[in-house]
């Protein structure tokens, strides 16, 4: 998705159409995964609040998070790639990095371009594709940035 024209996109940016809070994910992930999405947020200086239930705690290990009690509540990691962007990040599982984002934060060029960069930003660092579908539609996904493999290296 980079360089995307918000005139050419804006209709998935629709909250009436796509819903306010549309899934984000990473397929095909793990727990590495998962602590490699904890480093960028931390490396990138991005602002966050890890939290379970109530509770705010210090960001943990991934491996711990995702090792809690299946009975346990869900924690979550709010990230603000900038002030006026949220992503919440939700450790459902380890095979699969998924979060959500407010589309209605989302209006316009220059937050397009914070989104953009911000997916651009995992889906390097996971070297997998990040995809968003509408609200209520898994599986189904609309936009997304892909890591694209052209050729494999030559060994010398």
């Amino acid at each position: 998705m980079a360089d995307q024209l918000w005139d050419d996109v804006e209709r998935f940016f629709d909250p009436d159409l796509m819903g306010s809070l549309p899934d984000l994910r990473v397929s095909n992930a793990s727990v590495e995964d998962w602590q490699a999405v904890l480093n960028l947020v931390a490396e990138k200086g991005w602002k966050c609040q890890y939290s379970e239930g109530e509770r705010v705690l210090p960001v943990p290990r991934a491996e711990d998070v995702l090792s809690r009690p299946a009975d346990a509540e869900c924690p979550d990691l709010r990230v603000w790639p900038t002030a006026d962007v949220l992503a919440i990040f939700r450790f459902h599982a380890a095979d699969e990095v998924d979060f959500d984002v407010d589309l209605r934060e989302l209006q316009g060029q220059d937050r397009l371009d914070v989104f953009c960069g911000f997916l651009r930003e995992i889906g390097r660092r996971l070297g997998k594709p990040v995809l968003m579908d509408p609200e209520g539609n898994y599986g189904h996904p609309v936009l997304g940035f892909d890591v694209v493999v052209f050729a494999e290296p030559q060994v010398r």
